[in-house]
């Protein structure tokens, strides 16, 4: 498998990193400490193609593939995490889903604006008693005519204040768990739509997460993806490709952290020498420089496996488990480094430890990930 980028994939990864480094970083503290969404910054990164990725031109994205994808969501992360699942649920978890099961209505009409940045999106699948299990929603949608009438809550959900679509799984036939839920695409203008209580985070802080509280909200039948009943399956293929965006996000964490520690551990002396020339710290950078990277091929094999059109669930789940973990060893070991600077908000490795920490639990935590990657290759 051929993991050499080409032109574009090479021209990609300066621009995204150039931006990163110019747009990004400098507002990376800023935005972690006050939990602001850094609204300036995804417009500019709109204007950079970086919203839609991996959609096809026509539908308002920049017409690269998953691995770009990766490239671009690994290279925002090593300087900000929070601006990197921003734009990684915007990509990977409403325009993937609307690109690979909308209609050509819906495609010209909410893909479009996502794909280009002009609108946001969000994925709205956990509820206060449906994490992990997420067949166990008690969100329903009525039909009524031409409409659902919807009513339920939704926690923890990612860019929602900040979104103008929500993807919404709902249940349109409560005797049926999996083949009872239905995915409606819903406008923040909808009547009955609110933004609740902004959950205060351990990190990712500036990614601002809310509770989304549907009350009798009259939605198009128009605005739904796939058939009634389509929705479990919509949403595990979804999840299969935001787990290659959270391996990406892992990376670039991790990459960071690994960067800091580095120049850090060059530059720090203890009893006149460099602290880069103890073994003790020598072996603590190979491990991170050799995992790293090792989480980095699983994130590409994955995003190649995506667009070959095949399965990519085991490659997903690899990637996501070894990244996320990966991203959480490393960062404590740039802390480590660093030793009392660590523990300082001075420094970004404490910043980079706690994104980490999530990386290990949403879109699928370590242990669901050992459970489809069982599952593969058992079955």
């Amino acid at each position: 498998m051929d993991f050499d980028f080409n032109e574009e994939e090479q021209m990609l990864q300066q621009l995204v990193r150039d931006f990163a480094e110019n747009e990004v970083r400098p507002l990376a503290a800023e935005i972690d400490r006050t939990g602001r969404f850094p609204s300036e910054t995804i417009r500019k990164a709109a204007e950079l193609g970086l919203t839609g990725i991996s959609i096809p031109d026509e539908y308002g994205g920049a017409g690269l593939g998953s691995l770009a994808t990766v490239i671009a969501i690994e290279e925002i992360s090593r300087c900000c995490a929070a601006t990197g699942v921003i734009l990684s649920v915007n990509n990977s978890l409403v325009c993937d889903p609307l690109l690979k099961f909308g209609n050509e209505e819906q495609k010209e009409r909410i893909l479009k604006p996502l794909a280009s940045g002009e609108k946001l999106g969000c994925f709205a699948l956990t509820e206060p008693q449906a994490g992990s299990d997420a067949s166990n929603l008690r969100t329903t949608a009525v039909r009524d005519g031409d409409d659902y009438i919807v009513n339920g809550q939704k926690v923890w959900i990612t860019n929602a204040p900040n979104a103008d679509w929500a993807l919404v799984f709902c249940l349109t036939e409560r005797t049926d768990k999996h083949h009872g839920i239905t995915a409606l695409m819903i406008r923040k203008e909808t009547p009955g739509f609110s933004v609740g209580k902004h959950e205060e985070k351990l990190g990712i802080r500036a990614a601002v997460s809310a509770a989304l509280h549907l009350e009798n909200c009259r939605v198009p039948a128009a605005n739904r993806l796939g058939q009634e009943g389509d929705g479990f399956k919509i949403a595990l293929s979804t999840l299969d490709g935001g787990r290659i965006g959270i391996a990406a996000q892992a990376v670039g964490i991790a990459q960071g952290a690994y960067e800091a520690a580095l120049n850090y551990a060059k530059q720090r002396t203890a009893f006149g020498n460099p602290v880069a020339s103890f073994q003790a710290i020598q072996f603590m950078l190979s491990d991170m420089a050799t995992e790293i990277e090792a989480a980095r091929l699983l994130a590409y094999r994955a995003a190649l496996a995506k667009d070959s059109g095949k399965r990519f669930s085991k490659e997903a789940s690899m990637a996501k488990l070894f990244a996320s973990e990966t991203a959480m060893k490393h960062t404590i070991k740039a802390v480590q480094i660093h030793g009392g600077y660590g523990y300082s908000t001075e420094f970004p490795v404490e910043r980079a430890m706690r994104d980490a920490k999530i990386t290990e639990i949403y879109e699928g935590t370590s242990e669901i990930q050992r459970l489809v990657i069982a599952h593969s290759i058992l079955s």
